[in-house]
């Protein structure tokens, strides 16, 4: 976990990679101490590849005076449930960040950081570095492993706990963090043909469009993972779980053992586009506060903090 010193030293990291003349300085997101906090038993495993298409250099692009991997870092290791930091990168200025925030940092081979290598084989060969690093020679099947993305720099402040929480008490092998579609429904959406005809996605061109609902309060509910968190037993990610799917996501187990928390509106920023880094920058700029959990007897209720 970080140390003190480095606790105080991690607005050094911006200023290692950019001139303070190009950035100014940002206060970080308030930290709430608990009254007795739980045992810190996940391991977070940050997932930093250098190469993007759409945003290149997102992940350590300056967001509110920061990189964009720190506001994620910082999540990590303000989470109560957290006991390690583990950041997986083939980028040496991720590698910079990581380094001066006090986590663990293992380089990511280059078969694992293409475009088409796996979110959880990467994790997998991060877990197992980490663990051959500490001397860890009979991992609990249990452990949650939290997986986040450097690109998220924006996600309620105790979201990693709640979803760790959801884990243990469920006995599920993995929880994700959803975010509702609101008008973006797979009802409202539609195809349109190469000759401008419209129909309806997964509707036969005569079927009614929309499904016949004009508003948004009608929709039944839908959602949608929003990157903000996703964790899984170390059993599921090694899928060693019994009845695991075939294919990209049978790190998250069987359908029965999955479960989801949703987010606040709006409370998760996953930049995927210039837009999106303009949107983080100025919640983050913003933001007095964040978005907290309260907890009611089998249901969990989103209010602001």
């Amino acid at each position: 976990m970080t140390t003190p010193e480095h606790a105080r030293n991690r607005g050094t990291a911006a200023e290692c990679l950019w001139s303070a003349s190009l950035i100014g300085p940002a206060g970080m997101p308030q930290t709430v101490q608990p009254e007795s906090p739980p045992s810190r038993e996940a391991i977070v495993i940050i997932l930093a590849r250098a190469g993007s298409k759409g945003v290149p250099g997102k992940n350590t692009m300056p967001i509110a005076g920061r990189p964009c991997v720190e506001w994620t870092i910082h999540a990590a290791q303000e989470s109560r449930r957290v006991g390690s930091v583990v950041m997986s990168t083939d980028c040496p200025r991720a590698r910079t960040v990581g380094e001066y925030c006090g986590i663990t940092v293992v380089d990511r081979p280059c078969e694992l950081a293409s475009d088409t290598a796996s979110v959880d084989d990467a994790a997998r060969d991060a877990l197992v570095r980490f663990e051959c690093e500490r001397g860890i020679k009979s991992p609990d099947p249990r452990t949650p492993i939290v997986l986040l993305y450097a690109n998220v720099p924006v996600r309620p402040v105790d979201l990693i706990d709640e979803c760790v929480r959801t884990l243990v008490s469920s006995g599920a092998e993995s929880v994700q963090s959803y975010s509702e579609v609101g008008k973006h429904h797979p009802w409202w959406t539609c195809v349109v043909e190469a000759d401008g005809s419209v129909r309806g996605f997964d509707a036969e061109p005569d079927e009614p469009l929309f499904h016949g609902i004009y508003r948004r309060q009608q929709l039944p509910p839908a959602h949608i993972p929003d990157g903000g968190v996703t964790v899984v037993t170390r059993r599921s990610l090694m899928l060693e779980v019994p009845g695991a799917p075939q294919g990209p996501h049978g790190f998250l187990g069987p359908a029965c053992v999955r479960r989801g928390v949703v987010s606040p509106e709006g409370s998760v920023v996953d930049i995927d586009s210039p837009a999106d880094a303009l949107v983080a920058d100025a919640m983050l700029k913003g933001r007095g506060g964040g978005m907290r959990w309260e907890r009611r007897v089998g249901a969990t209720v989103r209010r602001a903090g």
